[in-house]
């Protein structure tokens, strides 16, 4: 007999198999998914990344270790392909649920490679284990069939991003992970050096510097996919270790950096999908959407544009109208009046979302909705039922509003009878986000945001021009993204008087409601710079302290640059159709950044803390 491995070798995968090979010969190797027994005639499902495949073990045929076999049992089999065929009254035996399921593998030989200990949990797809089980076996939960789907679908688009890039002139350059801290962006986690007592390294959170540097260097044109690190809090598109594509290139502006991106996006979805976005966009461009405008009619910079529910700024009419009668809105009112708000600092707004009347919602649920908003730090969520003659009814307001602010209200609302107004006033960031957050509530509550896992609705858009800096609480300046974001040309002279005016060249890409990529035009002006550090209140001292490597690379002739980088993990999720990024990670860490497979992180024996000249602390019982 020939033995399996070294002289048997494998002919085909276990989603393979098909009509035209009905009669070869073939060899199988996997994992069984289900042994059944029907009356000493033994069938098993073989199962490998590529599929499941029905094998066959003729009673007439003495079949020990087949009779053995149990479920995640590691075997391989030689045989040959048949037809289902059918049962005597015609019904075909067909499988349309597989992709093998026209024919079957009657064995001729088995052998059992390794035995398996009974599963935590069945190995299939749309099992109800909780997270932190599957995730303690994840060796388990990667043989499902989904996850070995979205593991494959994401090694294409890595495969597709790299022949894309290499197709278009660019280089594959690797930077560090271990490199110099600098302030800004998001927390990073530290190193100790051995070598270097009471020094750390920072694990790269980007290769922000390093790229633009390669600039410098005169590479041109730069991506790697690498691997970057930020100890911040999480959620279910965020991990502590997670993949980008990082992209720069030089002698570029904003439009050709925009084009290249796009022929990327749209090389990954029809290639690793098989959507043309064309049929979406034939021109090759997503829209694009100014800062201002997005947060005007969605509340952030990151709209999910598949269904409506847009904000209505209702700010001017409040105060044109005094308040209206609103003893809520007639403070904010008079402060705008006697110009109170400048543009340093936080002001307050009023903003309104129509709910039409054909969502009907209940007491319980607006009530349900205003709980929600105090959730989120809001005082509470006034509303109002728009009437037959548009008047108000069931609202706080309605006794007081005059008639004048109530019918512009309605009117800037496009309000008719029978829909339902949801308003939200009070300081401005407050506002935005909780009435972002309560349309993508409302989206999802009235069934205008597609399921998971349904045909998907793929909207893109470029959200531009964002103000270069943002106010502190106490009236001074930061940079609302980083410092060498290159400020619109026109905008520069307002640095030194209006920096909340200045509009800069940095851009995000949203997919339904998700950013899955940013970046900016980079500040190569060393005069432009100074002044950039001036309004953030940076010295030259301390900017030399801080950057002082990067500034005087940028000295020795650095060229018009500009860049972006793909959150990868984003973008696999949404390309799989799934809910947690942790769905398309092969080894994630939970939302409590631990790892329940290996059971990091762990402590540390005292000796090889001494060995790093650090002391642990523990905390406070």
């Amino acid at each position: 007999m020939a033995k399996f491995i070294d002289e048997l070798k494998r002919t085909h995968t276990c989603g393979q198999l098909r009509a035209e090979h009905v009669n070869q010969d073939v060899v199988l190797f996997g994992w069984v998914q289900s042994r059944r027994d029907h009356g000493g005639c033994i069938f098993i499902d073989l199962r490998d990344r590529d599929g499941i495949t029905q094998v066959v073990f003729d009673p007439a045929t003495d079949f020990p270790e087949a009779d053995r076999c149990r479920s995640e049992w590691v075997i391989g089999v030689r045989g040959k392909v048949r037809d289902r065929g059918a049962k005597p009254d015609g019904t075909s035996l067909h499988n349309p649920r597989l992709a093998t399921g026209a024919v079957e593998v009657v064995a001729s030989e088995i052998e059992i490679f390794n035995k398996a200990q009974t599963p935590p949990f069945l190995i299939e797809d749309d099992i109800d284990t909780g997270e932190d089980k599957r995730l303690e076996y994840r060796y388990l939960d990667l043989r499902r069939p989904q996850l070995q789907r979205n593991l494959m679908l994401r090694s294409r688009l890595n495969h597709t991003t790299r022949s894309y890039f290499h197709e278009n002139g660019f280089i594959e350059v690797e930077t560090p992970f271990l490199v110099k801290y600098t302030p800004g962006g998001a927390r990073n986690f530290l190193v100790p050096s051995r070598l270097y007592p009471g020094s750390c390294y920072a694990l790269a959170e980007s290769p922000q510097v390093y790229k633009q540097m390669l600039m410098v260097a005169g590479y041109d044109r730069y991506y790697q996919i690498v691997r970057c690190f930020r100890d911040e809090d999480l959620r279910i598109d965020r991990q502590p270790e997670f993949t980008q594509i990082d992209v720069e290139m030089s002698f570029i502006d904003q439009d050709d950096l925009f084009t290249m991106l796009e022929g990327l996006v749209f090389r990954l979805w029809k290639e690793g999908l098989g959507v043309d976005l064309r049929e979406r966009y034939p021109d090759g461009k997503f829209p694009r959407l100014r800062f201002e405008e997005s947060m005007r009619r969605f509340g952030n910079d990151k709209p999910d544009l598949r269904f409506g529910l847009e904000h209505v700024e209702l700010t001017q009419l409040v105060v044109e109208h005094g308040g209206g009668g609103v003893p809520l809105l007639e403070p904010l009112a008079k402060k705008f009046a006697s110009g109170e708000y400048r543009v340093e600092l936080p002001k307050e707004i009023v903003k309104a979302i129509r709910v039409p009347a054909e969502h009907t919602l209940s007491r319980k649920d607006t009530d349900d909705l205003e709980k929600l908003c105090k959730q989120m730090g809001a005082g509470g969520l006034a509303r109002a039922k728009v009437g037959a003659e548009g008047e108000w009814t069931q609202s706080p307001f309605a006794k007081t509003i005059t008639s004048e602010l109530r019918d512009a209200i309605n009117a800037a609302c496009d309000a008719q009878s029978g829909d339902l107004l949801l308003f939200q006033f009070g300081a401005e960031a407050k506002v935005q986000t909780v009435m972002a957050n309560l349309r993508l509530h409302l989206g999802k509550k009235l069934g205008l945001i597609p399921d998971v896992g349904t045909d998907a609705d793929w909207n893109f858009l470029w959200v531009v021009e964002p103000p270069l800096f943002e106010a502190n609480d106490d009236g001074t300046w930061a940079a609302a993204h980083h410092v060498f974001t290159r400020p619109h040309d026109e905008d520069v002279d307002k640095l030194g008087t209006d920096p909340g005016l200045v509009k800069c060249y940095r851009y995000d890409l949203v997919l339904n409601g998700f950013e899955i990529a940013g970046g900016s035009i980079r500040l190569h002006q060393p005069e432009v710079q100074k002044k950039v550090f001036e309004v953030i209140g940076l010295s030259e001292e301390e900017a030399r302290e801080k950057f002082g490597f990067f500034l005087d690379a940028l000295t020795y002739g650095a060229p018009p640059h500009g860049g972006i980088a793909f959150g990868m993990d984003r973008v696999a999720m949404l390309a799989c159709q799934t809910e947690s990024i942790r769905d398309v990670i092969a080894f994630p860490k939970t939302q409590r950044a631990n790892d329940q497979l290996t059971g990091a992180p762990t402590r540390v024996d005292p000796k090889q803390l001494a060995e790093l000249h650090v002391k642990a602390i523990e905390p406070p019982k």
